[in-house]
């Protein structure tokens, strides 16, 4: 899969109307984009009829209709839609479904937060996590219980936290916002003392003075850095804003988000799936339960 272009979305389906809840995104997102669309269900074994209390599929015949109906729905209007159903029954959802990105040459996995079966529990140690972890494809979260009633594409928030490798989320914030016009928004998040968490906590309370003065220290230095960043994204046409915020990432982002009315917060992840990784542990399932702003994760590849 190519990160530098988002011409095939990849949409899972399970029959759910919680999992159905992305595909408002999925039409705007397609027609901002001229990107085509597959709908995608994976059979499971032994599949249960319902899963709290919501309908899921359980035979191929029956995903195909379903699929079918949903690919002429009014949300995808005007989209070049097609869909795939994976017959034989399988044990791992998540193997399948990235094994179908590979397969379809899809660019980007588009999902809801929360559904039934397959789809239920996305983050960490579930789908949209394992997908990442599998391959290189990123993966748009939907939160079903957005408001958003249409989404404009027009304003994208890229945390980072000056590690190189996570500037790999800006590279592709800058491609889709050439295909949607948008403005970037960067963000560093610069945590004063008593609020740090992960490997800084024994910095933290054992040498405070020192870990004070040490991340006032930072902030000059994460001005220059987004400074240097705005300006290379500049030079590619794009619009760009930056800011620096001393409250902790995980409260800092949905903050900005909501102050600069985002349309898409766009993080970069390992894929690692022990709570020890700072963006995977912490912040970013953090993100995803506090704002219903859709969450794009970029993964991280050499």
């Amino acid at each position: 899969m190519d990160k530098s272009r988002l011409e095939k979305l990849l949409v899972p389906l399970d029959g759910s109307p919680m999992a159905e809840s992305a595909l408002p995104l999925v039409g705007q997102l397609a027609r901002a984009t001229k990107a085509t669309v597959t709908l995608i269900h994976v059979v499971e074994k032994h599949p249960p009829n319902k899963i709290h209390g919501q309908r899921h599929l359980t035979s191929s015949a029956q995903a195909a209709d379903y699929l079918r109906a949903i690919a002429s729905s009014d949300f995808l209007e005007g989209v070049d839609v097609d869909f795939h159903v994976h017959e034989a029954g399988v044990r791992d959802v998540s193997q399948s479904l990235s094994d179908h990105t590979e397969e379809l040459n899809q660019d980007l996995v588009v999902m809801c937060t929360h559904g039934s079966s397959g789809l239920r529990g996305i983050l960490y140690g579930s789908i949209a996590q394992q997908i990442i972890s599998f391959g290189n494809v990123p993966v748009l979260l939907v939160n079903p219980s957005s408001t958003i009633a249409e989404y404009a594409f027009r304003d994208f928030l890229v945390p980072l936290d000056g590690n190189p490798d996570h500037e790999q989320s800006v590279a592709y914030a800058s491609m889709l916002a050439k295909l949607c016009g948008a403005t970037i928004h960067l963000l560093i998040a610069i945590p004063q003392f008593g609020t740090m968490s992960g490997e800084m906590t024994p910095a933290n309370k054992l040498l405070p003075g020192t870990t004070t003065k040490m991340m006032d220290m930072i902030v000059p230095d994460a001005e220059r850095y987004l400074g240097q960043l705005q300006r290379k994204i500049e030079s590619e046409g794009i619009e760009v804003l930056s800011s620096t915020s001393r409250d902790k990432p995980d409260l800092a982002i949905p903050k900005t988000a909501k102050r600069i009315k985002a349309d898409l917060i766009i993080l970069a992840t390992h894929g690692k799936k022990g709570a020890g990784a700072f963006w995977n542990g912490s912040v970013t399932p953090k993100i995803n339960k506090s704002s219903k702003i859709p969450l794009l994760l970029v993964p991280v590849t050499e």
